[in-house]
């Protein structure tokens, strides 16, 4: 299999071949209004979403062509007529939830015939789940891998009008341009800029379920850009499994030329991007963060270990030093940085040492927070066939271990934003306090706020005046008169 590290250009799907989903789109339209729905009474779509930001991304596509069959949003699974399953294979706990929760639509189905249920996503992407769903759970009409998401219109079409159960695996990962799109927010967009991984870390399944690296064309993400300020996205964030590889494929423009460019667009926004791996973090990325002020202060950089004995067996191909030469590099070009992080506990073979290295390297660095994991075997992946598995209960303990320094620091960060007054979007009503709102300002943490008017989707200005380890709290400033 050829990849994309000697600027090969990534297969595209035929413009034709967009056109005739779309026109399909159309078909199920009318079929559906042939059965009695209407303009004004559309059948229910639901769909649920596991895993990251790049499956939210292509839930929203999925949303985007199910709006255009003629379907609508509903809340619940048992008020839709189309039900859609977006899983991920991160991690083998997903996987069962995602199982489980596919086996109570067997009621649903079992109430009314006419449900259509299809399953997407990482999971369907290996073949042994996806003959689990063909084998095990016949009320699911068709499943298709992560490079068939443009086939959807297709696959319902066909179950629709009675056709047999459809399970499609990709024989390529083709980039698809022109597909719709519905955001629930359309203040906050995902913008996809690249799909799949080259780097095989041997604990990862994504290569494998993604592909490898495609690069979208440049041109193309800007209309898309243009095309979200001008619907009011305020907060975009790039998406890629390893965003600052960009363009390594195509060879005309990297992440950083491409960031400045975006924001060098008319609008008021924020630009945001994940996630990175270290190795392609670059002066130029960094560069770029600093001087453009539409871009956040927030850069979320996996180390996964501090050790680099467990680095090299990871096959992450840098040092720890090697990483806090990175971090050194940030911090002095953009002094009030906000670093996240993911770190895997329990890694095949981590001995007492080594996670006392990274528990040393999280000291070092000081990150605003961390995503931390128990290692977790994924069929396929050489790490799951490694000598030295750790006992759960080690795991645990160590987990529990770094999450309480982790914490600390978490804590002890958050309390530089208190006195300030920041700038923040206002996304949504608070989960835990209906009296309350929560925005977003550069801080990865949220910011809750009383409501006294403000409106979601807008920008405020809130003055911090205290924070915790999970989050900040703010003072609505009232714009004086003429302001």
């Amino acid at each position: 299999m050829t990849t994309n590290e000697h600027n090969i250009a990534p297969p595209y799907v035929e413009q034709a071949e967009i056109r005739r989903q779309c026109s399909l789109c159309d078909a199920i339209e009318q079929k559906l209004f042939s059965m009695g729905f209407s303009e004004a009474n559309r059948p229910g779509y639901f769909i649920q979403t596991f895993g990251c930001q790049q499956n939210e991304a292509d839930s929203e596509r999925m949303a985007g062509l199910a709006w255009r069959m003629g379907y609508r949003p509903v809340a619940t699974p048992a008020a839709a007529q189309l039900i859609l399953v977006n899983t991920c294979a991160i991690r083998e706990h997903a996987e069962k939830k995602a199982l489980s929760i596919i086996g109570t639509y067997k009621h649903i189905k079992e109430a009314s015939a006419h449900v259509i249920i299809g399953v997407g996503g990482c999971m369907v992407t290996q073949k042994h789940r996806a003959d689990q769903l063909k084998n095990s759970y016949p009320y699911v009409d068709f499943a298709f891998d992560t490079g068939a998401l443009h086939l959807l219109p297709e696959l319902i079409y066909h179950a629709m009008t009675g056709g047999r159960r459809q399970f499609v695996s990709s024989d390529t990962y083709a980039v698809a341009e022109g597909l719709p799109s519905h955001r629930e927010k359309p203040f906050k967009a995902w913008l996809s800029i690249m799909y799949g991984c080259n780097n095989f870390c041997s604990y990862c399944i994504v290569p494998y379920v993604r592909g490898r690296e495609r690069s979208r064309r440049p041109e193309a993400i800007l209309e898309e850009a243009r095309r979200l300020i001008a619907e009011g996205a305020k907060d975009i964030t790039l998406l890629g499994q390893n965003v600052n590889s960009y363009g390594k494929d195509i060879g005309s423009v990297d992440i950083a030329s491409l960031m400045r460019q975006i924001c060098a667009l008319p609008g008021d926004f924020r630009l945001r991007f994940m996630t990175s791996h270290p190795k392609d973090a670059s002066d130029a990325l960094i560069a770029a963060m600093a001087e453009e002020e539409k871009i956040v202060p927030h850069f979320h950089l996996p180390v996964q270990s501090g050790s680099d004995e467990v680095l090299r067996r990871m096959n992450r191909r840098y040092s720890a030093e090697q990483y806090l030469c990175i971090i050194e590099k940030l911090r002095r070009s953009v002094p009030d940085v906000s670093i996240t992080s993911d770190i895997i506990v329990g890694f095949p073979g981590e001995t007492q040492a080594d996670f006392q290295a990274t528990l040393d390297l999280i000291k070092a660095v000081r990150y605003d927070a961390i995503f931390s994991f128990i290692y977790s075997p994924r069929k396929g992946t050489p790490a799951a066939a490694m000598d030295g598995q750790i006992p759960k209960e080690i795991s645990s303990q160590r987990f529990q271990r770094l999450l309480s320094l982790q914490q600390e620091i978490s804590r002890e960060r958050n309390q530089r934003f208190v006195g300030r007054t920041v700038r923040a979007l206002c996304e949504e009503v608070s989960k835990t306090d209906p009296g309350k709102m929560t925005a977003r300002g550069d801080s990865p943490r949220p910011i809750h706020f009383a409501d006294t008017g403000a409106r979601i989707g807008e920008y405020c200005d809130l003055k911090i005046v205290s924070a915790d380890t999970f989050s900040l709290y703010g003072e609505l400033q009232e714009k004086k008169n003429g302001a």
